[in-house]
């Protein structure tokens, strides 16, 4: 799965402004309404927040990957944003977030879903695509990098 496939310039925001996990779920469920209109927002930050009781989606390396899963959604969807300011998010590495990649799938996904979050968790490793993302300047440059 390519990452156009998951993301829009829609879905990106090179500046999102949050306080609290719950609203970075929020702001993120608001993104991915923006780029799929059909979207209940209101379901999506649900379907995050639920996954985020479990335990925390953040992967380390100042990166959130909250994901979750939609009834009637088709296909997987995903929204991507820069934090304005870094956040306590009780990663694993206990660093601040930074950057946060929100995925959701349909209800049904089973090894789909666990592939793509493997995928993302891998490209998120990647110090040289961080430091890159952190460095963009606007939501374009934000895409570019991201699905280059």
């Amino acid at each position: 799965m390519q990452l156009t496939e998951l993301v829009s310039p829609k879905s990106i925001s090179a500046s999102l402004q949050a306080n609290s996990k719950k609203r970075l779920l929020e702001r993120m469920g608001e993104l991915l309404h923006e780029d799929h209109p059909e979207l209940d927002e209101h379901a999506a930050f649900h379907s995050l927040f639920e996954r985020e009781r479990l335990g925390s989606t953040g992967i380390g390396h100042g990166v959130a990957l909250p994901h979750g899963r939609i009834k009637g959604l088709k296909n997987a969807i995903g929204a991507f944003a820069i934090l304005q300011n870094e956040m306590d998010y009780d990663a694993v590495d206990q660093q601040p977030v930074q950057m946060a990649f929100a995925l959701l799938v349909p209800e049904e996904a089973g090894e789909e879903h666990l592939q793509i979050l493997a995928t993302l968790a891998r490209l998120f490793d990647q110090e040289d695509l961080r430091q890159r993302l952190l460095h963009a300047q606007n939501e374009t440059e934000l895409y570019q990098t991201l699905t280059g």
